[in-house]
């Protein structure tokens, strides 16, 4: 989309503990900034929360934002790594005291289907 500059992602998975999840990405590239802005929502909510702001480097990539977590604004970080045409790794962690320690809460794998 807009020559490389946007992606849509729609996700569908079924967590190992029966959790059902759908939700949406919309990433966007800012020419002026050099960064990509990453829209997340889920069909439970339907409205996208705060833009995880980043840039990539070679094959990782690191967005940061902050977010209301029951209550209590926390530091967000989504890293993705092991990017190629057809696959990446992922992770996202939270910090509760801004950045000096981070607890690892979504770990996954994903791979391009043909």
């Amino acid at each position: 989309m807009w020559g490389g500059k946007a992606q849509l992602e729609e996700l569908e998975i079924d967590s190992a503990t029966g959790t059902h999840l759908e939700g949406l990405t919309l990433r966007t590239y800012s020419p002026t900034s050099h960064q990509w802005y990453l829209n997340w929502t889920n069909a439970k909510t339907g409205t996208f929360g705060p833009p995880t702001v980043g840039e990539f480097s070679g094959d990782h990539a690191e967005f940061y934002d902050q977010e209301d977590f029951n209550g209590r604004m926390i530091l967000v970080r989504d890293a993705w790594s092991k990017i190629t045409k057809s696959s990446a790794h992922f992770e996202q962690a939270f910090s509760a005291d801004g950045g000096k320690t981070w607890e690892l809460n979504w770990v996954t794998d994903e791979t391009r289907i043909q």
